[in-house]
């Protein structure tokens, strides 16, 4: 959107390859202007080139409330084609105040936090050690290591074989002669080359060559880092509760708790699952029809709650009125606590769920409880 005064021009945009639909905008904003829209059905792709807010361009104020708040930050606010957050300018206003960050000395520099982390925060930053890179010496730097060749002579015909296989071999021959036909040298390696990987060693016909890899001193690490993109992070502690040696501290956005109501849930709905920014929400495996219990009701649906950020997607998205509750107690900010926050801080911690609206087929609206 675009509101142009006498003096300065702002630009509110919303990037919709980052929103999740959790509504967070909506209950922040002073002034009422952000509704929101099909969330379920845009997130899924059943609705092509929506949006799962709608701004009213007479309503915004172009405060930046919703920027600011936003926790994918989706939302960016420019005046003048420059950055800005007038709300925080003029009158002092708080941000999140988030820890997300990975120990350099208890990081083994493994992936697994990069390949679970489901917003791609986790930047690893480490050699590869075998692989794409062509130069053997880009490899074998990613161990603290060194490799030793050696050549049993009395063994070695000169072949070639080895030399044929692998870069980091040449094979300098005697001149063949008349007097002395036999083949005669030796066999040159040219350590930059070599990543010991022992391809010479397991085809050499005669058993001549011998490669070791050598821990050079002290603990075997992977040099680089792996860090964490700060921009990118939702805090859904996934790269936390995978990471094998302890090594990531994170604190969310809000403290709270969800609950999943099984007796409202609608079975094979999974809305939820999809939408669910966090990856937080999965299907329960089907428990045997011998191994159930008469007259209860069994979950069709879970959360892992230390994954879940209690954004509130899932409870936009829900097409069954109470099937899910969240409640959040605190916020996690920095900076002035003035009044404006304090009322939207109490808005958010207005314990809620979803309904179908009665006038729009297919969209959820917020339901407060008491």
């Amino acid at each position: 959107m675009e509101q142009k005064l006498l003096k300065k021009v702002s630009h509110l945009r919303l990037n919709t390859t980052k929103c999740s639909g959790c509504g967070i905008c909506s209950e922040v904003c002073p002034k009422e202007a952000i509704i929101l829209g099909l969330v379920g059905a845009v997130l899924r792709g059943a609705v092509k080139g929506g949006s799962p807010i709608s701004i009213d361009p007479a309503k915004c104020s172009y405060c930046g409330v919703c920027t600011i708040m936003c926790p994918f930050d989706a939302l960016e606010l420019e005046v003048d084609g420059e950055p800005a957050l007038p709300i925080q300018e003029q009158e002092g206003f708080p941000q999140y105040s988030i820890t997300a960050e990975i120990d350099e000395n208890k990081c083994v520099r493994c992936t697994t936090c990069r390949d679970v982390c489901p917003q791609n925060a986790i930047i690893r930053d480490v050699p590869v050690y075998e692989g794409d890179s062509p130069s053997g010496e880009m490899r074998q730097s990613a161990l603290d290591t060194e490799i030793s060749f050696e050549v049993d002579t009395d063994k070695c015909t000169v072949c070639g074989i080895c030399a044929a296989l692998c870069p980091a071999l040449r094979i300098e021959r005697i001149p063949f002669t008349a007097r002395d036909p036999k083949s005669a040298g030796e066999v040159v390696w040219d350590n930059a080359l070599c990543n010991a990987c022992r391809v010479c060693s397991d085809a050499c016909p005669h058993d001549a060559i011998t490669v070791r890899r050598l821990p050079v001193s002290g603990e075997q690490k992977l040099p680089g880092r792996v860090t964490i993109n700060q921009d990118l992070c939702i805090t859904c502690t996934w790269c936390k509760q995978v990471c094998p040696t302890e090594a990531v501290t994170i604190k969310k956005f809000f403290d709270g708790e969800i609950v999943f109501n099984a007796d409202k849930c609608p079975g094979g709905c999974s809305t939820c699952v999809d939408v669910c920014p966090c990856n937080a929400i999965y299907l329960p495996t089907p428990i045997p029809a011998m191994f159930l219990k008469r007259d209860s009701i069994e979950p069709n649906i879970a959360v892992n709650k230390d994954l879940c950020i209690l954004c509130g997607a899932c409870v936009n998205s829900c097409p069954s009125e109470d099937a899910i509750t969240i409640r959040r107690s605190g916020i996690h900010v920095k900076g002035p606590e003035t009044e404006l926050y304090k009322s939207i801080a109490d808005r958010l911690f207005v314990p809620r769920t979803s309904r179908l609206k009665e006038d729009t087929f297919g969209q959820v609206e917020l339901k407060p409880l008491e």
